[in-house]
């Protein structure tokens, strides 16, 4: 597996709709072949800001490759309505393969 994080700064105040932003969405990642699973991640903010990562999984970097060189790609990527002042600065990039995976399979999570 392999996941892609990109880390928002986002100015206090705009949380709210940052995530409105991403729930209201059109996404187009549930057909590309090797999408496992999304998830927005909200962390405590801090006195500055608060920090969210979007957090995908893909079957592989192939995979995710594949789907930054597609027209969706694009076309989800093409413009951010958020308004001006939302971020802090512009997201991080980070990408990493899975070493080890663990899933507690006594309870059912699927949200």
């Amino acid at each position: 597996m392999y996941i892609a994080m990109n880390r928002f700064e986002i100015n206090l105040g705009y949380e709210a709709g940052f995530e409105k932003l991403w729930k209201s969405r059109k996404s187009r990642l549930e057909k590309v072949p090797g999408y496992i699973s999304f998830k927005l991640l909200r962390a405590t903010p801090t006195d500055e800001c608060c920090q969210f990562a979007s957090f995908t999984v893909w079957q592989s970097e192939q995979h995710f490759v594949a789907w930054t060189e597609s027209d969706n790609f694009r076309l989800a990527h093409a413009k951010s309505n958020a308004p001006s002042g939302t971020y802090v600065g512009g997201p991080k990039l980070e990408l990493y393969d899975v070493v080890i995976s663990e899933q507690n399979t006594l309870l059912d999570v699927a949200s």
